[in-house]
């Protein structure tokens, strides 16, 4: 993997995290159309820095009206807080137990089981496009001029469905997200700053365990680190102004009532994953 391969990815990578159109399905794809085997440890290093390269542009990006929405005062604060912390608490309790469901019912209670390993099926990752197409979609069809609040009950419902976006690559974390926010009555932008608050918060819990898997995997221990930092440096910053362009362009169509474009590119590149698999 030389450096131009590191910064296509990390191009990918930047747009396709913070669009509605499943990071994953499209880094997955790219490596393995360059011939690299996702799951190997000096990927899983990579992924690792590429995802904090978009965690930076979400913080960059949102910070002036995350601090008009959220640190107004002390009690907005906690209101806004509270909402967070219940929906990445329900998005954690069923996450797990997702993953126990899938382990015990489709592979056996097998102990060698790990999530990733869904991760190269590519007829489950193009149903997961689709599907996230599907309900973009549908939220699009909404009018924009929705004035509900958001409350405890539809943030747990947003952190449910977040849940769902861990174990099946190409279901869109973003686009889940946001559609189910607008599906509950959200304004739209209250749910992509909210969407992306939770973004924030599960990043770090995301690069944390991908970099624990990479300590443990078999093979980590005869990658030279050092070689990876620079490179990797390189493709997180590369990804941090992907990821700002991504946002801007996110909002625009979101704002523009284009946001149902998302959903036909998700379910046009279903096709296209199943045609090149």
């Amino acid at each position: 993997m030389n450096l131009f391969h590191v910064i296509i990815l990390a191009i990918i990578q930047g747009l396709a995290e913070l669009l509605p159109v499943s990071s994953s399905s499209h880094v997955i794809l790219a490596e393995k159309l360059m011939g690299f085997d996702p799951s190997a440890p000096e990927m899983t290093f990579l992924l690792v820095m590429l995802h904090t390269g978009t965690m930076f542009a979400v913080i960059v990006y949102f910070w002036k009206s995350w601090k008009q929405t959220y640190f107004s005062s002390v009690d907005n604060f906690k209101k806004q807080a509270l909402y967070i912390v219940a929906a990445t608490a329900v998005t954690g309790f069923l996450g797990l137990a997702l993953q126990s469901f899938i382990k015990h019912v489709f592979f056996g209670n097998a102990d060698s089981f790990e999530i990733e390993h869904l991760f190269s099926n590519s007829k489950l990752m193009a149903a997961a496009l689709f599907a996230s197409g599907i309900i973009i979609i549908l939220s699009s069809r909404l009018k924009q001029d929705q004035k509900h609040e958001l409350d405890l009950k539809k943030a747990s419902i947003i952190g449910a469905v977040q849940a769902l976006c861990l174990p099946f690559r190409g279901f869109s974390r973003s686009g889940a997200t946001i559609s189910t926010g607008l599906l509950l009555g959200l304004s739209r932008q209250k749910v992509e700053e909210f969407s992306f608050a939770l973004a924030v918060v599960l990043t770090p819990v995301i690069i944390i365990k991908e970099f624990v898997r990479l300590l443990h995997t078999q093979g980590a221990a005869h990658v030279q680190i050092s070689h990876l930092i620079f490179p990797s440096l390189v493709g997180m910053i590369a990804s941090f102004i992907a990821g700002l362009a991504a946002l801007k362009w996110l909002s625009s169509w979101l704002e523009s009532g284009r946001w149902h474009l998302f959903g036909i590119y998700c379910m046009c590149f279903a096709v296209v994953v199943l045609i090149l698999s």
